[in-house]
């Protein structure tokens, strides 16, 4: 079920802010929109960045900035009316997709696509897609709108079970099910969690696997490209550490190729994919592997990429999006991240202990430089490498553990 994708733009620009510019504007400007920011710009391109509120991340280095809603399509699009842009590139969840898909149908260029992008914000439209279209193996799964629904999906799927809004990030209104006890709590905070209009939460079976990887998929004018596959822990339905390479057995690392390369061929366009998958049994025999979801755009746990990898996620992004070539990914060394969170809310949050989180061997900070925290909120990440996967964990834990964010 491949979608017909037209070659990437590819063709003369001009300095930013000359009449010949090619103008990227990023419809979300967290840490990850920064990242592409730089990427962009190191290539010469004239960046815009949009974001909810103001002096985001991106912001703060961008040629221009505005704050709209991006939830209302009229406000996007007026923007891109006024700012001209070769690309629209969203970077978060909460967008006016219905607005995107008529923009690209008059013309303007969406990354990867629009459809990718409505399909890929709803969990219902992406779990359909994969395991009714196209037939990838999934957790088994219920969408409720109701309580009633809700409860009669529990009854169909069992316990325990995992409870979600069909649209949110990172991991907000997620939740396990345990016993009956816990259903009510959960069918509340999910519905506190989803982003948009959408009041409507899947409920999927517990799948016991042993470790959930991200695979970074690249499509692009030159072909499919695969990152080595990212392993990550979760906690709260959010990461708090990733690593590359996660070990799998050779049988299941094609497997996982397969996989994400059928739901991103579905999906089009140009880009890198995260493609989030379960692996489920020991590495010394052929694994499971179950699809969970996927995101158009640079992922999160794929952070651990600027340390780990010749060419990170952002980079591999930039490439694909403005039509030019991949060629080889290779890994540098085993690599990890781990988060900096911020304890509390603060509207003025300051920093120590860099000097001393620094002092950790091959370990890297990149604090993100947004202006307020509430509690639990990602601040910053640390990175690292190691002459193990074990070592390049325990040194990017020990480095994030030093910084401390002051409220």
């Amino acid at each position: 079920m491949a979608v017909s994708t037209p070659e990437p733009r590819s063709q003369p620009w001009g300095a930013p802010a000359s009449a010949s510019a090619q103008r990227l504007l990023l419809l979300g400007s967290g840490e990850l929109g920064r990242e592409v920011a730089l990427e962009a710009m190191r290539l010469g391109l004239e960046v815009v960045a949009v974001d909810a509120y103001g002096h985001a991340p991106a912001m703060q280095m961008a040629h221009r900035s505005h704050v709209i809603d991006m939830q209302e399509g009229a406000q996007i699009r007026q923007l891109v009316e006024a700012e001209q842009p070769s690309w629209i590139v969203p970077e978060v969840e909460a967008i006016a997709t219905q607005t995107l898909i008529e923009l690209e149908q008059e013309g303007w260029n969406v990354v990867p696509t629009a459809r990718a992008t409505r399909l890929t914000m709803d969990r219902e439209g992406i779990r359909r897609l994969a395991a009714e279209a196209l037939k990838l193996r999934t957790s088994p799964y219920r969408f409720a709108e109701t309580k009633a629904e809700y409860h009669r999906a529990i009854t169909e799927i069992g316990l325990p079970c995992v409870v979600k809004p069909v649209m949110s990030s990172s991991g907000k209104g997620q939740s396990v099910v345990r016993n009956q006890a816990d259903s009510d709590p959960a069918w509340t905070y999910a519905l506190q969690g989803g982003r948009g209009k959408a009041q409507r939460v899947i409920v999927e079976g517990f799948v016991p696997f042993e470790t959930e990887i991200t695979l970074l998929t690249v499509r692009a004018k030159d072909g499919t490209y695969f990152c080595p596959p990212i392993g990550h822990r979760q906690a709260d339905g959010d990461y708090r550490e990733s690593w590359q390479p996660c070990p799998l057995h050779p049988d299941t690392w094609v497997e996982c190729q397969r996989m994400a390369q059928t739901i991103t061929d579905a999906l089009g366009g140009w880009g890198l994919f995260g493609v989030e998958l379960f692996i489920a049994g020991a590495i010394d025999q052929p694994q499971t592997v179950y699809f969970s979801e996927v995101s158009p755009r640079p992922h999160d746990t794929g952070m651990v990429t600027m340390v780990s990898q010749n060419m990170s996620e952002f980079e591999l992004h930039v490439r694909a999006i403005a039509g030019l070539p991949i060629g080889e990914i290779t890994l540098s060394q085993p690599g990890a991240s781990a988060v900096i969170l911020a304890p509390g809310d603060s509207a003025e949050p300051k920093f120590t202990g860099m000097a001393e989180a620094l002092t950790v061997p091959t370990s890297k900070l990149r604090l993100f430089g947004k202006p307020r925290c509430h509690l639990n909120r990602r601040m910053g990440v640390a990175l690292a490498l190691g002459e193990t996967i074990a070592q390049a964990r325990d040194r990017a834990i020990t480095c994030a553990s030093q910084v401390q964010v002051l409220l």
